[in-house]
Order: structure tokens, then C-alpha cells, then sequence
């Protein structure tokens, strides 16, 4: 009739509305659970870590000078033989330093019989040394550590300001453990990645067990994809909206 409006009906129309809604309602979900994963991970990350910045090649190749390490925070009763930690002592410096623990309180140490440590009278082999350099170092006695302290060497041995210099003190060259402020875990510049487990020393000890930095930074990653795969899904569906709207006009007309 003349006069009259008629309404056409985009098939299917509603069941594309209602799925753009649920799409927008997941997306929205996608981003908010992304916030908490990395801003949660950022602040565990934040509290149990700290970035350092090795000024000097006395640990290369583990860490090389001008390296940024990420160290956790941990108590220096919690500190094991192949640990590499952070401390400050007032006989070496006022400043932090990082060297690795190669015997603690109670232990015997000494260097270098066929170019290998000593500890308690077990060899200890000690993959992350430069080739070579074990063997060129043989300036250590055999020293008992006095207990509550550790022994500390560079893993560059022939220029490593550590308890070799200091074997003439009343504490045979080693520090308190109370002076350790964190324990390095990763290299993060450039991207060295986690420390390699320092094997050797399992013949006279427990190792220390893993921090949780892998799952920290897998909890920042997965929520940064959240994010930006749910921020991503709103101009997405408009894209997709849009090319549906085309085809379907172009479909009308030639009708």
C-alpha cells in the first residue's frame, strides 16, 4: 500500500548482536584479569627482587661488567655453597658487591690441586669458570671457615678482589653471612636469562632452591597478552561488523 513503511530483516541480525555482546562482555573480562596477573606479578616481582648493576668483570663470564642482575631478597642464613649473592662488608667496601659462595661455616677450602676447588675435601667442578682459569689459580691454603661466615671467590680467579685477599684477617678473608642482602637469579641485560644451577657443589650440600622469577615473569607476560589480546577484540569485531554490513548491502542490491 502506498504510504506504508515496510522493515527488512538482516538474517541472523540478533544472534550476530547477541554474540557481539558476549564478545565484548569476554574481552572486557580478557583485560580486567590481565591488569591483576601483571600488575600483580610487577608487585610480587618488586618486593622479592632487586635490580643491581655489576660495575666490574670480577664474576665473568657468569656476569659480565656493566650486566644488570635481578638478586632476591633473602636472608644470609638462607645462603648455600654456589650461591651468587649480593653483600656489603666494611673490610671490603661500602658498596655492594657480588661474588659466589664457595664454602660456609665449618667447611674447609682450599685451591688448586689438578686446577680444581676444594671443598671438605671434595673436588668441585665449576662449568661457569672462563677454560682455563681454575688451573691458573692456586692461591688458597687450606682455610676453615669460621662459622656464621663464607668463603667468596669471583668466578674470573685471576683478577677478583675477593676472600683471597683477604686470607690475613682474623676471619681468614670471609664475611657474615648477616652481610648478604640478596642472591642474584638472572642476568636480565643483556638477556643472559636464570643463573645455571652451580652443580658441582651438590657433593657437599643441599643447593639452594629456585626463586619464584619464572613465575613471576610468567604471570606479567600472560597478563600482558590478556590485555592486549582483549583491547585488541573491540576494533577487531568492528572490522569484522563492518564487512559483514558491506556484503550483506551488496548482497540486498542485487537482489
Amino acid at each position: 500500500m502506498s504510504g506504508q513503511s515496510t522493515t527488512r530483516t538482516v538474517p541472523g541480525g540478533t544472534a550476530r548482536e547477541g554474540g557481539g555482546r558476549t564478545g565484548q562482555r569476554l574481552s572486557g573480562l580478557a583485560v580486567a584479569l590481565g591488569l591483576v596477573l601483571f600488575l600483580g606479578g610487577f608487585a610480587w616481582g618488586a618486593v622479592l627482587y632487586r635490580p643491581y648493576t655489576v660495575p666490574t668483570p670480577s664474576m665473568a663470564p657468569t656476569i659480565g661488567a656493566g650486566d644488570r642482575v635481578l638478586a632476591q631478597r633473602v636472608d644470609g642464613g638462607d645462603v648455600h655453597r654456589g650461591d651468587v649473592v649480593v653483600f656489603t662488608d666494611t673490610a671490603w667496601s661500602d658498596l655492594p658487591l657480588v661474588k659466589r659462595v664457595v664454602a660456609v661455616g665449618g667447611d674447609t677450602v682450599s685451591c688448586c690441586q689438578d686446577g680444581k676447588l676444594k671443598v671438605n675435601g671434595e673436588e668441585i667442578d665449576e662449568p661457569y669458570l672462563a677454560e682455563g682459569k681454575a688451573a691458573e689459580f692456586g692461591r688458597i691454603p687450606e682455610v676453615t671457615v669460621p662459622k656464621g661466615r663464607l668463603f667468596l671467590l669471583g668466578d674470573e680467579r685471576s683478577g677478583s678482589l675477593d676472600s683471597t685477599a683477604h686470607l690475613t684477617d682474623a676471619a681468614s678473608g670471609t664475611v657474615a653471612r648477616g652481610s648478604v642482602q640478596a642472591r642474584v637469579e638472572a642476568v636480565v641485560w643483556p638477556m643472559n636469562g636464570m643463573l645455571k644451577a652451580p652443580t658441582g657443589f651438590e657433593e657437599v650440600g643441599a643447593l639452594s632452591s629456585p626463586g619464584p622469577l619464572r613465575t613471576v615473569v610468567a604471570l606479567v607476560i600472560g597478563g600482558a597478552v590478556l590485555i592486549l589480546g582483549g583491547a585488541a577484540h573491540g576494533p577487531l569485531a568492528k572490522r569484522a561488523a563492518a564487512s559483514r554490513a558491506r556484503t550483506d548491502a551488496g548482497t540486498a542490491g542485487a537482489r
